[in-house]
């Protein structure tokens, strides 16, 4: 899986979506400008002591992360999409991409790419979740699509003792 984030602003839903790229092996792709440097202390401390596992790649403009993604299957969050993200079916080497936090993915290209555009939908007159939420969200819908292939499926419960050697 891979994630795109057009302009991204804030540095700590960065680092947050940083640590989700890592727990869930997926590739993180970051389109200038950027609205922090990317070795901000708010970025790192978001992404915790992952980011140095992180796999990202930085572009300075979206025809160069088209030109050096060639074939790409990209499907773009928007409040303007008019599929609703379940109900698209995710390639497990698909590329989902949002915008900056104050404004989203430009018209210009969503206009260029409507059936490639998927919302989240919400309650009310809200405008927007925030980004890192939105990422997380779909990504873990295409990874639940895909089987949740190679990831983690188990856990273990520690036995406690309480009151002698009752289970919890």
């Amino acid at each position: 899986m891979n994630i795109v984030l057009y302009e991204p602003e804030m540095p700590a839903n960065t680092g947050n979506i940083g640590r989700t790229c890592v727990a869930t092996n997926t590739r993180l792709h970051l389109i200038e400008p950027l609205g922090f440097k990317i070795n901000e202390k708010a970025l790192k401390r978001a992404g915790l002591d992952y980011w140095d596992k992180l796999d990202v790649t930085v572009y300075p403009d979206f025809e160069d992360f088209l030109e050096k993604n060639p074939g790409a299957k990209i499907y773009m969050a928007t409040t303007k999409g008019q599929h609703v993200y379940t109900d698209i079916s995710y390639p497990p080497d698909c590329y989902l991409m949002f915008g900056p936090e104050s404004r989203g993915i430009p018209e210009e290209i969503l206009i260029k790419h409507p059936e490639s555009c998927v919302r989240i939908p919400m309650w009310g007159n809200i405008r927007s979740l925030n980004l890192a939420n939105s990422v997380a969200i779909l990504l873990y819908e295409a990874l639940r699509q895909n089987g949740f292939e190679k990831m983690t499926m188990e856990g273990h419960l520690h036995r406690l003792a309480w009151d002698g050697d009752a289970p919890c």
